[in-house]
């Protein structure tokens, strides 16, 4: 079954005979079907579809991501200096602008677990910072020795 340039019928015909016509046209004859029972060949341009193929691929591919941001993790810590401060709250800062959440969170040593109020501090300071592109997602929680919190970036 071969079927021409514009999508119409041509019918059944030999291999020889379609290749001539799609030789006869500039074209190449792209297998579609080899399962089908009279198998079905198109007569196309085959670099431009094969283009096309690939960027639908990409579209698809770039909805995926999209739709699946990732979630970033930042570790603070309780006695962290102000470049370090900075630098950490720049980076978080270009992800979130990219759309993606943040997760900070601080892990307490030893003592630091008897003033978890100090790693509080840390992580609403670091959601102060990044407060004008940012909404909390979710409060500061501890779970064990770790503390975390989640920000999404404003819609």
């Amino acid at each position: 079954m071969v079927i021409g340039p514009h999508g119409e019928q041509m019918g059944i015909k030999k291999r020889e005979d379609a290749l001539t016509l799609a030789n006869y046209a500039g074209l190449d004859l792209v297998l579609m079907s080899g399962n089908a029972s009279p198998a079905v060949g198109k007569i196309m341009d085959y670099n431009k579809f094969r283009y096309e193929k690939q960027k639908k691929l990409k579209e698809q591919q770039k909805k995926q991501r999209e739709s699946q941001k990732e979630l970033k993790e930042y570790k603070l810590s309780v006695k962290i200096d102000v470049g370090d401060f900075e630098t950490r709250k720049k980076n978080a800062r270009e992800y979130l602008i990219k759309g993606h959440k943040i997760k900070a969170s601080i892990r307490f040593k030893g003592r630091e677990m008897a003033h978890t109020e100090i790693g509080e501090e840390v992580l609403m300071k670091f959601a102060d910072a990044l407060s004008d592109i940012s909404d909390i997602e979710q409060k500061a929680v501890l779970e064990g020795r770790n503390m975390s919190i989640i920000l999404a970036p404003k819609k």
